[in-house]
């Protein structure tokens, strides 16, 4: 290596990628449901406890969309039009019995995925798993955001901040791709000019670095701004299913919060989509 290139390396690696605190804004939620009557408001308050909708957030109340409200997508999609709310709050199986099988989030749900930009919290249906409504009726204290690639995405940080209650706890999760990176190493095992040992373990050290740096800057603006919010981190290589339901139980999580498009797609990104349908007892935020 060249001394050009040793400086080169010293100057990039200290550009290190700062958390931006710009609070998320929800405003007016609208809940979104296909009960009426007594269940329909059961749930309005059951996301209200999500939401903070009567708390102290700056949330001013809620809409409610009730099931003899709509009968179609399309009639759905212009009351949220009319509507245009911030967040809007469901669940999977909406005016469906798919939820009996549980690995599905429903026609209307997918639907609001991939038209509608605002973020949409998705609870598991209320018939489905009522242990875990129940326990989200106490409100929300654990939250997560996954993903796998955390240094940067402000907007992630910042939206499940909003959604994580005083004295409660913000699990920053960074989940590296070990079937990509396995990839690439045996890529560089092929190149007889580098140290593959050596080069193995600098790689993964840079790359669980960046993360923990990013959430190092997350805990200093937390400080700074003086939430009275915990952040844990966790930072690794994983298979994303398998490893991201096991960090969730063993969290205790009560609401995962990751992203769900890429830049430039319409419908939502296989990977996500893959987590939203195996992971159907959690309620979900999806960006």
């Amino acid at each position: 290596m060249t001394r050009i290139d040793q400086f080169e390396s010293v100057f990039k690696s200290a550009d290190k990628p700062l958390f931006r605190y710009e609070p998320f804004s929800v405003g007016t939620p609208l809940v979104l449901t296909d009960l009426d009557d007594e269940a329909a408001e059961s749930f309005a308050v059951l996301s209200g406890k999500y939401t903070g909708a009567g708390g102290s957030r700056e949330v001013s109340g809620q809409r409610v969309i009730k099931g003899s409200d709509f009968a179609t997508i399309e009639e759905c999609l212009d009351l949220i039009a009319g509507e245009k709310p911030d967040l809007i709050c469901t669940y999977r199986g909406l005016h469906s019995d798919c939820w009996r099988w549980g690995q599905s989030l429903g026609s209307y749900v997918e639907v609001l995925t991939q038209t509608v930009k605002v973020p949409v919290l998705v609870f598991p249906h209320p018939a489905s798993a009522a242990e875990t409504i129940a326990a989200a009726e106490a409100g929300c204290r654990h939250v997560m955001a996954m993903t796998d690639h955390l240094a940067g995405d402000s907007r992630l940080v910042n939206a499940a901040l909003f959604f994580t209650p005083a004295q409660g706890t913000l699990h920053l999760t960074n989940l590296e791709d070990q079937q990509v990176f396995e990839r690439y190493m045996e890529a560089i095992d092929k190149i007889p000019s580098i140290d593959s040992a050596a080069a193995r373990d600098s790689v993964l050290a840079q790359i669980l670095k960046e993360a923990r740096d990013y959430i190092k800057s997350c805990r200093a603006v937390v400080e700074e701004q003086a939430l009275d919010v915990e952040i844990q981190e966790t930072v690794e290589l994983g298979l994303h299913v398998a490893d991201y339901k096991r960090l969730a139980a063993a969290r205790d999580v009560d609401l995962l919060v990751m992203n769900t498009r890429d830049s430039g797609q319409l419908a939502m990104h296989g990977l996500a989509y893959e987590l939203a349908v195996e992971l159907n007892d959690i309620p979900l935020l999806l960006l």
